[in-house]
């Protein structure tokens, strides 16, 4: 139900300005939110300048990606894909058996907390160097590591990781606002008494 993106600007004073935007998720992703801001200060900048719009016209319009992921799942896409995560997600945990210092509710709450670390330039050096060694992204191999972690502080060697993916794989989409991020559960096995190596192999093969 709309209004889907309001936008207000308030004058504070006379070169003091404060602008408003909200928008709700199913207009833009997080991806888009970077390319809007770029496109709003370039035509804020020619219209300052009383310049004509700068920005070069798209190649392709969201309605056509919509269209090509309709041909796709059309094409079999769907029947195949839904194999895929069946057999993927097969038997996997219902829930994460992290120790806790409170009982599980009855009713989930989602509520959640962010915590922030800062990784040394040193150990972000070590951690591309290893990627690299291995073919593996940077993404993978910290994936590894937080399943190693996991594993460590639940016991169990059969997890799965929630994790949104920009769904971009058309360079022509990288300039389109709309949403086009998902969320995928990545299902990891590590063992214990095995190398941080094969999981990181494992974890690459999986993504």
């Amino acid at each position: 139900q709309g209004p889907l993106l309001r936008a207000r600007l308030l004058r504070l004073a006379e070169q003091d300005h404060l602008f408003l935007f909200t928008c709700h998720h199913i207009v833009f992703d997080g991806w888009s939110q970077g390319v809007f801001n770029r496109e709003l200060a370039t035509l804020y900048e020619a219209c300052s300048h009383q310049r004509p719009d700068p920005l070069p016209p798209l190649a392709v319009q969201y309605a056509d990606f919509t269209l090509w992921q309709r041909q796709w799942l059309d094409s079999g896409a769907l029947e195949r894909g839904l194999a895929y995560w069946r057999q993927q997600l097969a038997d996997s945990p219902a829930q994460l058996a992290l120790p806790t210092d409170r009982p599980r509710p009855a009713l989930q709450t989602f509520q959640a907390a962010l915590h922030r670390q800062t990784v040394s330039a040193e150990h972000g050096q070590a951690l591309r160097q290893l990627s690299q060694r291995h073919q593996a992204s940077l993404f993978m191999t910290l994936l590894a590591a937080f399943a190693v972690l996991l594993q460590r502080h639940s016991g169990q060697d059969d997890l799965v990781i929630g994790s949104p993916i920009a769904n971009r794989q058309d360079s022509q989409l990288e300039h389109l606002l709309g949403f086009f991020v998902n969320s995928l559960a990545l299902r990891v096995q590590p063992q214990a008494t095995a190398p941080f190596t094969e999981l990181l192999e494992q974890v690459r093969a999986t993504t």
